[in-house]
């Protein structure tokens, strides 16, 4: 296939629309189900180069889940603990464990269940039962990885009445070394971003504490990779194998830490006790319960606990969560990673970062203030390296 007509472009209105290879070559996707629409395949080829340097980077299977060209969250494949299978709710799947690339979407998917609503997703691996049974009762525009079983692909086939986008990619291919778009008729180039992300980037620790473990290591390492592939400014909390709190696309970074730390401190928060504890109507769907599980941690736009109110969503009142629950709960959160696309102007995102369980940093540095943003760190007995590379995307 060399080209692909598309509906539309970004709106209705942008027409003709299609993908092609510029030097005439056949596209390196197939289309085995469904049609893509131009932002599906923004989100699917941004999210496959994702999950494949996170790949090669780590070894381990990985998954990510996009919305908008960026990333809600990104993941390896390892076990889920109980608490975390029961708030991504994976909790009734047998076996789970010994399937790697399942954990990763599992992770992947339910780390921001509101942002990731309607979905694309990119999986580093051949796409088994297991996953496709995990992506089926997800609201979700596509999928791509390299390849499919029969079984997996047969489950796909049946999401969304037979109209959900199944794409297969060549993992071989290689794109071109450089790459160019247009704005307003003007056409830019420049080079791929082939920067390689690995532990490298992070020997250059310049805090007082330079104890980095592995396991830190690959946190900092999804986060990194995360961003690579990112709306910038941004800023992006891992532990344990996954992203949970991106802060996209915002004009400035304390924004971006703060959007990134609230994410983290709810993903946190849907593994409290009490939010396990909730006991949710039969009749209320997946993106409901989000929202409401949202709404209970949050306090948006309703008081679900409240009278008159809690009936529509539960079979039991449920005890609210308080303020003070909350920090208790966060405080035992500890050994977060954080990653920024760009140095850290001020102190201030450290002091963001520490609120929620942050205690290793990979940044690039080279702000006029790094000594104050050092200073910060040494105080909370952080450890952060400079990684001298900026990772800005548009």
């Amino acid at each position: 296939m060399k080209s692909f007509e598309l509906k539309y472009g970004c709106n209705p209105n942008q027409k003709p629309a299609s993908i092609y290879m510029r030097d005439g070559a056949d596209l390196p996707i197939e289309i085995l189900n469904g049609r893509p629409g131009y932002i599906n395949f923004l989100d699917a080829l941004n999210s496959w180069q994702l999950v494949k340097e996170l790949k090669e980077a780590t070894g381990m299977a990985c998954a990510t889940s996009f919305k908008h060209v960026s990333p809600t969250s990104a993941a390896v494949g390892t076990p889920l603990s109980d608490d975390l299978k029961k708030a991504c709710f994976v909790d009734h799947i047998a076996g789970l464990d010994e399937n790697a690339l399942a954990c990763a979407y599992a992770r992947a998917r339910g780390t921001d269940r509101m942002c990731s609503f309607g979905d694309w997703v990119a999986l580093s691996d051949v796409c088994d039962a297991m996953t496709a049974s995990l992506i089926a009762p997800e609201v979700s525009d596509g999928v791509i990885a390299p390849g499919y079983t029969d079984e997996a692909l047969a489950i796909l086939k049946a999401k969304r009445k037979g109209n959900y986008n199944v794409v297969k990619i060549d993992p071989n291919y290689i794109p071109n070394e450089q790459e160019a778009k247009e704005v307003f008729g003007i056409t830019f180039e420049q080079g791929r971003n082939n920067f390689k992300i690995g532990n490298h980037l992070l020997e250059n620790i310049v805090t007082a504490n330079k104890e980095l473990p592995d396991s830190a290591k690959i946190d900092l390492i999804v986060a990194l990779i995360t961003l690579k592939y990112t709306q910038s400014n941004s800023v992006c909390f891992a532990v344990d194998g996954q992203a949970i709190g991106v802060g996209a696309g915002q004009q400035s970074r304390i924004h971006c830490t703060r959007l990134a730390g609230t994410k983290a401190d709810t993903w946190f928060l849907r593994q409290h006790p009490k939010t396990l504890a909730l006991q949710f109507r039969e009749d209320l769907g997946r993106a409901n319960r989000d929202n409401v599980i949202d709404g209970y941690i949050n306090g948006n736009e309703e008081d679900v606990c409240a009278d008159g109110i809690w009936q529509s969503y539960f079979t039991v009142q449920p005890e609210r969560l308080t303020d003070a629950e909350k920090k208790e709960f966060l405080a035992t959160r500890q050994n977060v990673a954080l990653g920024s696309d760009a140095f850290f102007p001020f102190s201030d995102n450290i002091k963001r970062a520490y609120a929620s369980g942050v205690k290793y940093i990979a940044e690039p540095g080279g702000s006029i203030r790094d000594d104050l943003v050092i200073e910060e760190c040494d105080k909370n007995g952080m450890v952060m390296a400079f990684t001298g590379m900026r990772l800005f995307h548009h």
